[in-house]
């Protein structure tokens, strides 16, 4: 299984945004989907139950998302996260604020390259461009909190069962500001 979203799903979810766009609806007034899939185009360097396996992970994050439970949510999370300067602890903080803030929240994760590495394999990096969506309880309009494109996720195989482990090192330097952090996935 290489995809939780079949292409006619995804154009006819596109087509219903636009749609409605064109006729003067809010992004408040779309549907809550969450989206995990590898492109059909993508580089692909692991075996399918290993690409199985990770988009397994990925989709039980979505459920918990939807769920807003965040016990389950952080168990995608390696126990030595670390992403820039934030922990595992710091990244549960951020999701209890988006938790307390926003309903219907929704992630689109399209992998774009998966590469397995190590033994069994250990550890993985998957290319990744993607939003995180929810609902303001103030406002009730939908909003996009994040979004990433060609982000590196960087995973670790860990209690059988793969879990973001970060991005190691310092933060790169682009046009001599920081990078957005994007922490969530």
């Amino acid at each position: 299984m290489k995809s939780l979203s079949s292409p006619t799903q995804t154009v006819v979810t596109v087509l219903a945004g636009v749609a409605m766009w064109v006729q003067g609806c809010s992004l408040s007034e779309l549907p809550d989907v969450g989206r995990i899939e590898v492109d059909h185009r993508a580089v692909i360097k692991a075996d399918d139950k290993t690409v199985g396996d990770i988009l397994s992970s990925f989709n039980r994050a979505e459920e918990a998302l939807h769920a807003h439970d965040i016990d389950t949510l952080m168990e995608v999370y390696s126990r030595d996260y670390h992403y820039r300067d934030l922990r595992k602890a710091d990244v549960r903080k951020l999701w209890e604020d988006l938790f307390a803030k926003y309903s219907h929240i929704s992630s689109t994760h399209v992998f774009s390259q998966v590469v397995a590495e190590g033994r069994k394999p250990s550890t993985a990096k998957i290319t990744c461009t993607g939003r995180l969506w929810g609902t303001s309880k103030e406002s009730g309009e939908r909003v996009i909190l994040d979004s990433w494109f060609f982000e590196v996720h960087h995973l670790v195989s860990e209690d059988g069962a793969w879990r973001i482990r970060g991005v190691p090192g310092e933060p790169p330097e682009a046009l001599g500001f920081p990078v957005t952090p994007h922490p969530f996935f």
